[in-house]
C-alpha cells in the first residue's frame, strides 16, 4: 500500500530525508518514531503529494507521487499535526463541505457523513460549532474528515498530541478499529507507549535516516540481550543463599543476585524461555511470592537504536 525506495528530500543544505526505504501493507499500523526534525512529517508530506522528492520514489497503492497526485488524493487521507477548522461551521456542515469537495454525490452525502460521525463517536456533537469542541473532539473530527472519501491509506501525524489520557485511549481504539477494517495506517507520535500498544510494525528515523523498520518483536530482540527475571521470595525453611546456589547449577542460568528477599536471575546468552526456572525454584524449596520476567518496552528499543542526534 505504501512503497518508498531511496527517498531523499532537501531544504537548502538540510537533508530532511536521506535515502529512506520502507514498505507498509494493508491492515498494518506503522508507528513512525523519531525526534523533532527527524524527517517524519516530511516523509508524510511527500506521500500526500504536498512535497516533491529530490530523488528516489514513493508510491501509494501503486501510484507514483510524482505522476499521479490527483489519483493518490482519492485513496489517501492525510491528517497533519495541526488541524485547522472553519470556525463558522458546525460539525455536520464541516463534514458536508469536505464531502462536497471530494465530489461525493449529493444523494450519498448524508449517509456518508452519518457513517463517519458514528465511527468517530461524534454523532452527539453533530450540531456543535467546531470551535467549541475540545482538543480531543477536534482530533476525532480530523479523523472523520480524512475518512469522508473512504481512503485505503491514512497518514496521521501526531494524532494524540495534546490529548488527555482518556482521549488518547479513545484515539488508540479508533486507530486499531480502522486497521481491522483493512486500512493501511502510518502514524507518528512522541508518546511511545501509545505506539507500542497499537502498532503492528515500527520505523525509527533520526536525522533523516531510517535506522530500523520491522516488527516490534524484532526490535525488542535487538535490545533484549540476556533475559532477566525478578523473583520475590517469602520466608521459608531454605535460605536464599542455598536457593541461589541450586539455580546456578543449571547451565541455563548465568547469574543470580539476592537482596532484600528478591532474586535477580539472569539467563545465559541465547536463553529466553524461563519456564524451567519456575520448576527449578520449586525444586530448590523456594516459596515464591512473585515471578516477573523483564519486559522490554518501545522506549528501550528507541533509546538503544538512536543516538539522540538532532538535525
Amino acid at each position: 500500500m505504501i512503497e518508498i525506495r531511496n527517498l531523499r528530500k532537501k531544504f537548502g543544505s538540510l537533508v530532511a530525508v536521506d535515502d529512506l526505504s520502507l514498505s507498509i501493507g494493508e491492515g498494518e499500523v506503522f508507528g513512525f518514531i523519531g525526534p523533532n526534525g527527524a524527517g517524519k512529517s516530511t516523509t508524510m508530506k511527500v506521500l500526500a503529494c504536498l512535497l516533491k522528492p529530490d530523488s528516489g520514489s514513493a508510491k501509494v497503492c501503486g501510484l507514483d507521487v510524482n505522476k499521479d497526485g490527483d489519483r493518490i488524493r482519492r485513496v489517501l487521507g492525510y491528517m497533519p499535526d495541526f488541524l485547522g477548522v472553519y470556525e463558522d461551521l458546525n460539525v455536520d456542515e464541516y463534514l458536508q463541505f469536505f464531502a462536497s469537495a471530494f465530489r461525493i454525490e449529493r444523494r450519498r452525502r448524508r449517509a456518508v457523513v452519518d457513517s463517519v460521525l458514528e465511527l468517530t463517536d461524534l454523532t452527539a456533537k453533530k450540531r456543535a460549532p467546531v470551535d467549541s469542541l475540545s482538543r480531543g473532539m477536534q482530533q476525532r473530527l480530523g479523523i472523520a474528515r480524512v475518512l469522508i472519501h473512504e481512503p485505503k491509506v491514512l497518514l496521521l501525524d501526531e494524532p494524540a498530541s495534546g490529548l488527555d489520557p482518556r482521549a488518547r485511549i479513545e484515539m488508540r481504539s479508533l486507530i486499531t478499529e480502522l486497521a481491522r477494517m483493512g486500512k493501511c495506517i502510518m502514524v507518528s507520535s512522541h508518546i511511545l507507549t501509545e505506539l507500542g500498544e497499537m502498532s503492528t510494525s515500527i520505523g525509527i528515523i533520526e536525522r533523516g535516516k531510517l535506522l530500523y523498520a520491522g516488527s516490534l518483536d524484532d526490535a525488542f530482540a535487538r535490545v533484549r540481550g540476556q533475559e532477566r527475571i525478578a523473583v520475590g521470595l517469602e520466608a521459608g525453611p531454605v535460605p536464599p543463599e542455598l536457593i541461589c546456589a541450586s539455580l546456578l547449577k543449571d547451565a541455563r542460568v548465568a547469574r543470580v543476585d539476592h537482596q532484600n528477599g528478591e532474586l535477580a536471575v539472569e539467563l545465559a546468552a541465547g536463553e529466553h524461555g524461563h519456564h524451567f526456572l519456575l520448576e527449578a525454584l520449586l525444586a530448590s524449596g523456594a516459596r515464591i511470592a512473585s515471578f516477573k520476567p523483564e519486559v522490554v518496552k518501545l522506549e528501550d528499543a528507541f533509546l538503544k537504536l538512536t543516538t539522540g542526534a538532532l538535525q
